[in-house]
Parts: structure tokens; sequence; C-alpha cells
């Protein structure tokens, strides 16, 4: 498959590609590391659908040169991963690893040997397990020792990483590990979960302090965002569509760009100085887009104001999710708009797509759709600039295929396939068509 180059993108565009620590680097066990949440989630019988783990996943702790050797292949200008907590300070709080900071000081200096930009996230939703049993996010304290970490961890790696990402996607952790129960650490609280996004917004702005005491990179946060697509047309409809969007799109972003909570979205949790604190200046947005999503009015009865439904008409992705490139130019003109003169500069930390790719008989791997999935949103991106979005890089989620939270194994997100039995990293064909793309200004 080919497809007609995209538009030029601004001077100086950050090409990259993600990954994140707990699934790709297994070594569980290596060198000091403690456990996290997803580590106790996991081998909880029933809550991941192939019943594997991250002990392993993409054997990336062991295997990082041979990573770092690929992203030089591929040609990008940046690289996005995370530091796992519970490696760096096991406990949460108390001694340091010397052992898991020194592993992050090798990628960092690797990656700046092959030409590469560190962009390193601090949490990426491996919460050591002692501060989870200590309430987690749930607990105001967790704010403060994400601070600490932030703190030690720039120490040693500020005068060389990039970019600093403090959270990646405070919504989904919020939601999916504190409201629904489906990640980790599996609490089932829905609004009540309300305490921890304060106190995940809270660690962000004690660990931007932090950062810029050791460091003159830039700071961001990494937000999902899915634009809202109101199904019916009556005043509760109307309602429902509103309620979602301020709980998925703004309750995150409204404060961290200084305008407090959205009205009705109250975590009861907030002190004298906080809102001050969480919106400290940030210098990039992350914006991590996948898909919008279609909501209607909830039936009687049901705890939550609104219904989420199906967006039909589009072609689908793995994971069954519509894939939709125009609503990432929607959702960037959107934030514009509503943020205006106090919305810093965006990058894409975050687009990709899931699909089932297999090797053919001679170990080439074709995934067509993904090339064009990865070109339909590059083109929003360009549309976006077009209309006047700042919009200063993007980040392909993922390097590798890796161990996909509750879906284990079974979602392929890679421009490079892997085989988790033997490891072996095989670049696809989206692989060779990104680095045709890179670099192009």
């Amino acid at each position: 498959m080919t497809t007609a180059p995209i538009p030029g993108f601004p001077a100086g565009f950050r090409w990259g590609v993600s990954t994140s620590a707990y699934q790709i680097e297994g070594g569980a066990d290596a060198d000091g590391r403690g456990p996290s949440i997803w580590d106790t989630f996991a081998h909880t019988p029933g809550r991941i659908i192939d019943g594997s783990t991250g002990d392993v996943a993409c054997d990336h702790y062991h295997r990082h040169r041979e990573d770092v050797a690929l992203l030089a292949g591929l040609g990008v200008s940046a690289y996005r991963f995370s530091i796992a907590w519970p490696r760096v300070r096991p406990g949460g709080t108390g001694p340091v690893n010397a052992a898991g900071l020194d592993f992050y000081d090798r990628l960092v200096d690797d990656l700046l040997a092959a030409g590469i930009d560190p962009v390193a996230t601090l949490f990426h939703w491996d919460l050591p397990q002692p501060l989870e049993d200590a309430g987690g996010w749930l607990n105001r304290d967790t704010a403060g020792h994400f601070a600490e970490y932030a703190d030690l961890t720039a120490a040693r790696l500020g005068d060389r990483v990039k970019l600093w990402i403090t959270l990646n996607e405070p919504f989904i952790h919020l939601s999916l590990g504190h409201g629904t129960g489906e990640h980790a650490p599996g609490r089932t609280l829905l609004f009540d979960s309300f305490p921890a996004a304060h106190h995940q917004l809270l660690g962000h702005g004690l660990a931007v302090a932090a950062l810029r005491a050791h460091s003159t990179a830039p700071v961001a946060i990494a937000n999902n965002y899915s634009p809202v697509v109101r199904h019916g047309d009556t005043d509760a409809d109307h309602a429902a569509a509103a309620a979602y969007d301020a709980l998925h799109n703004h309750l995150f972003t409204d404060p961290l760009l200084g305008r407090g909570y959205p009205d009705g979205f109250d975590p009861g949790v907030v002190r004298d100085g906080d809102l001050a604190v969480i919106a400290a200046p940030l210098d990039v947005l992350g914006v991590n887009y996948y898909n919008p999503t279609g909501v209607r009015a909830p039936e009687a009865g049901s705890p939550l104001p609104f219904e989420l439904v199906p967006l039909e008409g589009y072609p689908r992705t793995a994971f069954d999710w519509p894939v939709v490139p125009d609503g990432l130019r929607d959702l960037l003109v959107g934030l514009r708009d509503r943020y205006g003169d106090a919305l810093p500069p965006i990058q894409i930390t975050e687009g990709g797509c899931a699909y089932d790719d297999v090797p053919d008989a001679d170990g080439r791997v074709s995934d067509p759709d993904r090339i064009a999935y990865l070109d339909g949103h590059l083109r929003a991106v360009r549309a976006a600039i077009d209309e006047g979005v700042d919009v200063t890089g993007y980040f392909v989620w993922s390097l590798l295929d890796n161990w996909e939270w509750a879906e284990g194994f079974t979602k392929r997100f890679g421009l490079v396939h892997v085989d988790f039995a033997t490891g072996t990293r095989t670049p696809k064909s989206s692989y060779a068509w990104y680095r045709s793309q890179v670099g192009r200004e």
C-alpha cells in the first residue's frame, strides 16, 4: 500500500514513538525493583483476558540497546518512555534503588548517542504497591511522595532529558482504575473516586516544581481526550453529552489551565492553595487521541448521568474502536477555541491503533490498515495546524507490540512486531512508512 506524501510540517516538528515501562520492560524482579499495582492486578486470576502478566513483556530491560537501534533505524527525533516508580523507589517512599536509576541513566545516554531526544514520563499507571496499600491516589500523601520521586529522578537525569511528562492519562487511570475496576488497582468507586483525580493533579503540580529545580527541559502532562458525539436531540441527551464531555475532556484540563474544576465536579478534598499548585504553567500539553465517544441519555435508574453508545459507519480497529481521523482535528481546534491564550503548544503524545498483525511465510509483517490510520491522523494534525493550532510533535503508539494492560498480549499496537515467546523484533511495513515521513519539514 502506498499513500501520497503528507504536506510538510513546521520546522522543528518532533517526530517520535511512545512506550510505557510496565508494558515493555519486564525485569519484574531485576535489580531491586519493587511490586506495582499492575503486578498485583495482573497476578490476580480473572483480571487479564489471556491470563498473562508483564513480568517479562518485551524484555526491554535486558534488550534496550536493541530497541534503541530500532529507534535509530526509524529515524525519529524523540522517544517517549516511562520511568517505573517501583524500579526507582521500590517502596514508593524511603530508599532509592540505585540500580533502577542506573538503568534509566544508560537508556538516556544511549538515546542521546543515537541522536534521539529522551522524553520521560514519570507516572504511566504503575504505582508502587506499598503506596496503594496506604490508600494510593485516594490518599493525599501520595501527591507528596510523587513529588519526592520526581525530585530524585530529575536530580539524576535532568541534565539530559529533553521533555518531562508528569502523568499519563490521569482520566483513564481514574475511570478504569478507580471508577469501574477494569484496570489496576481495580477499585469500583464510580464518582466516589474523585479524590484520586485531585490528588493526581496535585501530584502533577508539586512535581512540576521539583522538576524545574533540577532541569531546564520543558514540562508537560499527557491527557487522554475523546470528542463527544451526541446521540439524540432531547434535553436529556444534551445534558448527558455535556456531562461526559466535562468528565473526560475538561476535568483534568480546566484546573491545569487555571479554570478550576468544571461545574458539578467537586472532588471534595480541595484545600486552600491546591488549585494554584495544579495550575503551574505548562510548557507543553500532551494530547493522546484514539477515537471519539458516542453518548446519549441514560436509562432510568442508571448510576451514571450518561450512556456510552458505539459510533457506527467507521472502519474499526482490533480493539473495536472507530477510526475517525477528523476527530483529532476537531479536538485540537476545540482545545484552541476553549482555552485560547492559556493553551500551551501541543504535542500528540500518543496516537495509534491495534490490528491483528501476523508474519507471512517469509517472516514479513504487512500492516496496511495501520499505515492508513497513521496517514489519516497525521493529515488531521496538518489540517489543525493550518487552522492555527500550535502542534509541535507527534508520537506513534507504539514502537513495539507490547503487553496491553487488561488485554494482555492479545492486542498489537507496534510499528515493530514482537514474538512474545522469543522476544524477536520484526519491523512491520508501517515502520518503513513512518520512517519515510519523519524529518520531512
